[in-house]
């Protein structure tokens, strides 16, 4: 691994005490690199909005030119602890990751992100149990009865929910069921294609039987505005509920693109899942655009990303129901952004060696200003005068 510089911005020296009311939080360890107590971003996040982030590993990686980042990076894992109070498995709770044949489970790399949350005062989302992709060879071609691999399905919630009972604080259920027009994607999900949509409920009871107590969720991408996707869930969640399905929140991936814009119409779209009951999350968060490989940003490109960043977060903030606000990586050396879309790249908040680039001092500013005194509290607390400056 690279040797690495961390820019610091100036920090105050007690740990997380603007979260010292949120009882699940707990100060980040007295060893991580450069980052003072109050210069983080999970430090000035309002009470009741976790600030997550994806704990990389699986999938890409795997086939990278770097060991397994979140075991083997110890600055990765340092800012980690320090930045977020909600990590998300990028890959290692993937069936391709979790199950390496039908009789077998390989838990530990799920295992070291739920050891390592707890041990830095973090929740986990768990991700994801029932979708379309990264499932194992054994299981997409097998051939199995409707009742056998509708027992795989229940044997794989009830275990991996169960086993992670009070401890995976929130679950995205089901993954990416719709295509963009809306409709459910008969052909491509082996469990709606072979058992049918009724399958979908199933997957929420069963999660719900193997721990009461986690926060069921759908998540899918390009469902951040009101478009006809996010109204498939809209009307299939309302269909769930009316027949008493656990479902608890819906999640927005939200990966975007400079070159694509963004839908304005995402507050709206928040407010309305909000008002059915549910708890509302930005639950994959980068923001990517067009880049030759090695070449800099321009000063429009990064103009256009904090824009996103902020446009993003400051929706979540003003909307009730987001209780959790997540960015899909942080670092650009472990992003999934060039190794799927090409010629594409600086999706996250930090470069490659774990520089704050400046949308990472657009979402602290905009969470310092959701604070109690807004803007005139953001304007003396110090790591405001840190980004003002960098």
């Amino acid at each position: 691994m690279r040797t690495r510089t961390i820019s610091m911005l100036v920090g105050g020296a007690t740990a997380f005490a603007l979260l010292a009311g949120s009882p699940a939080l707990a100060a980040p360890p007295a060893h991580a690199p450069g980052l003072a107590a109050k210069d983080t971003l999970a430090a000035v996040a309002p009470d009741g909005l976790r600030i997550g982030g994806a704990a990389a590993g699986g999938g890409h990686h795997g086939a990278a030119d770097y060991p397994d980042p979140f075991t083997s990076d110890e600055p990765y894992r340092d800012l980690l602890a320090a930045e977020f109070t909600s990590l998300t498995p990028e890959n290692q709770m993937k069936w391709d990751h979790l199950r390496p044949s039908r009789d077998e489970f390989a838990f530990d790399d799920a295992d070291a992100i739920v050891d390592f949350a707890e041990e830095n005062g973090q929740i986990v989302r768990g991700h994801t149990l029932f979708w379309h992709s990264q499932n194992p060879a054994w299981l997409e071609d097998g051939d199995y009865s409707d009742a056998e691999l509708r027992e795989i399905l229940h044997e794989h919630i009830s275990t991996v929910v169960g086993r992670y009972a009070g401890r995976v604080a929130h679950w995205e259920v089901a993954n990416e069921i719709f295509d963009d027009a809306g409709n459910l994607r008969t052909e491509e999900n082996i469990w709606i294609r072979e058992l049918g949509p009724e399958i979908i409920a199933d997957a929420f009871r069963w999660a719900h039987e193997a721990d009461p107590e986690a926060v069921l969720f759908f998540n899918d991408y390009n469902v951040e505005g009101l478009n006809p996707k996010a109204d498939a869930y809209y009307a299939l969640i309302q269909d769930l509920l009316a027949d008493g399905v656990p479902v608890d929140g819906m999640g927005l991936q939200s990966h975007l693109g400079t070159m694509y814009g963004y839908d304005p119409t995402l507050p709206e779209n928040l407010a309305r899942f909000g008002a059915l009951g549910l708890e509302t999350a930005i639950t994959e968060l980068d923001v990517r655009m067009e880049i030759a490989d090695g070449a800099e940003p321009t000063p429009e490109q990064v103009a256009d990303q904090n824009e996103f960043f902020e446009f993003v977060l400051t929706s979540c903030l003003e909307e009730s129901s987001c209780g959790s606000f997540t960015l899909w990586g942080a670092s650009d050396l472990y992003s999934w952004v060039p190794n799927t879309f090409e010629g594409q790249g600086s999706a996250t908040p930090w470069t490659e060696d774990l520089e704050r680039k400046s949308a990472y001092c657009v979402l602290q500013t905009t969470l310092l200003s959701a604070q109690p005194g807004g803007e005139a509290r953001a304007a003396h607390h110090p790591a405001y005068a840190g980004c003002r400056a960098a």
